[in-house]
């Protein structure tokens, strides 16, 4: 997918918050091995660096434009690939962190076991989601794409949300030998002054997938009815998105 560094990182502030609560569960062991699953422009993947100065830290990412930006550091190197070719390799992982980028990625019942097979002893996981099947903006999204002229292009295509429920994961973490779990979903208010502003928000994430598959002049149709149905959603002069998202830790 064409990811743009710069449209994404006008949330950047929203999009950090989740990632701090993420990693202070995470129990500090020096001299740890540490991958970032999909790391961007490697901006966190940093402050994971410099969080466990100690530790190596390796940021992997499928995207060239994302790691074009990403920063030079000691303990810190980064790499063209993907969450799927990672689990396939032999690697050993004392920390697995990924960062909003699981929800890309499918067959989380299959993907989960990957990657705990993955981890050396006591080795540990933190993972975070945006809580897709339950966000309005992507409610939306899905509801319009769903209908033609779009449905015509896009059906063959559709991104479908591989997230399981709280329950799901919880038993996919016991069932595979967690020794500590921390799971739970948080809402990340995000305040803006207009909904152009909610637009902006999710046009550098999930809305990429659906405006690569469509024609220039659907391009700008589907945009219009899309600002339409968040302008028509969000009708308070006060608005208030309550953008959840899901906090899985573990440590094995």
């Amino acid at each position: 997918m064409p990811w743009n560094p710069e449209t994404y990182n006008k949330f950047k502030e929203e999009r950090y918050q989740p990632f701090y609560d993420l990693i202070s569960h995470i129990h500090h062991k020096p001299g740890m091995k540490i991958i970032d699953l999909g790391c961007g422009t490697g901006e966190l993947t940093k402050i994971l660096a410099d969080n466990f100065k100690e530790s190596t830290v390796l940021g992997i990412d499928t995207s060239a434009e994302m790691l074009s930006k990403a920063p030079k550091q000691k303990n810190l190197t980064f790499l063209q690939s993907s969450i799927e070719k990672e689990v396939e390799t032999s690697n050993k992982w004392d920390l697995m962190v990924a960062n909003a980028s699981f929800q890309w990625v499918e067959n989380h019942r299959q993907l989960f076991p990957g990657i705990f097979a993955k981890l050396s002893e006591n080795g540990q996981v933190a993972i975070q989601m945006p809580s897709q099947k339950e966000n309005k903006l992507n409610q939306i999204l899905n509801e319009l794409a769903h209908e033609n002229p779009f449905y015509n292009i896009l059906k063959d295509a559709l991104p479908q949300s591989p997230l399981l429920s709280l329950d799901d994961y919880t038993s996919l973490f016991f069932n595979h030998g967690v020794k500590e779990a921390i799971i739970y979903q948080k809402v990340y208010p995000l305040i803006v002054k207009s909904t152009d502003s909610l637009y902006e928000f999710i046009s550098g994430t999930a809305l990429i997938p659906y405006m690569e598959k469509l024609s220039d002049d659907l391009k700008s149709k589907f945009r219009a009815e899309f600002k339409n149905r968040i302008d028509k959603s969000f009708t308070s002069s006060h608005i208030v998105y309550a953008f959840k998202r899901i906090i899985l830790v573990g440590q094995f």
